[in-house]
């Protein structure tokens, strides 16, 4: 059976967490990361899963776990926001790098993209931790949020642990192989962006010159 020192270097931090609680770990670091707290709770359901391929867990409670522990600690975040969470992250939210601006930005992007955010806050590291003191703050429904919450603890536990488990140790070959192309890849994010961008710029410009040379309507006769 593989040792921990197997496991990509950055999954290393939360061995010692692992061997020693094993799913007690994945259960408490996901649920206190879910209402709040920056841990590292995506960071050892990763390692779990690798695990898992190894023979020292069991995927599907290691799933079982991480889905519910999400969804839980989600749920205490939505209450923690709805009974008090924005004078409590003006209060104490510097000590765990949460400051005011950041709540502030992040409630404008919870608005904008509504119940669509919810599902795939768990994928967005900062909306992770944040998503239901937002969602409780902001006065969503409830069971709208539950709903949606579930969907998005369900695509990321189960996206990470089916990678994770699959890969297994070949995931730290997999990681040393991005790291050497990892320049290849961000100046291609950034032609792609870029490319985006500009194309949408000049189709926002043709139609404002296309509105501004339509002639005026008539207006009607009295």
């Amino acid at each position: 059976m593989p040792p921990a020192d197997d496991l990509p270097s950055f999954l290393h931090a939360v061995a010692p967490i692992l061997d020693r609680w094993g799913y007690l770990a994945v259960a408490g670091v996901i649920g206190v990361e879910s209402f709040g707290v920056p841990a590292p709770g995506q960071t050892i359901m990763i390692a779990a899963a690798i695990y898992s391929s190894w023979g020292r867990l069991d995927i599907f409670a290691v799933a079982a776990i991480a889905f519910v522990a999400a969804v839980l600690g989600d749920n205490i975040g939505y209450w923690i926001g709805v009974r008090g969470g924005r004078r409590a992250v003006h209060r104490f939210g510097k000590y765990i790098f949460i400051t005011p601006a950041r709540l502030e930005r992040a409630e404008r992007f919870f608005a904008r993209r509504g119940n669509r955010i919810v599902v795939v806050a768990r994928f967005i590291d900062g909306l992770r931790q944040l998503n239901g003191v937002i969602a409780g703050i902001t006065a969503m429904p409830w069971r709208t949020f539950l709903l949606y919450n579930t969907i998005g603890a369900a695509l990321w536990v189960g996206w990470w642990t089916t990678v994770s488990y699959l890969l297994g140790t070949h995931l730290v070959e997999i990681i040393d192989q991005v790291h050497e192309y990892r320049y290849w890849a961000m100046a291609a994010v950034v032609i792609v962006v870029g490319g985006y961008a500009w194309l949408h710029i000049r189709h926002v410009r043709k139609r404002r010159a296309r509105a501004a040379a339509a002639p005026e309507p008539q207006k009607a006769r009295a």
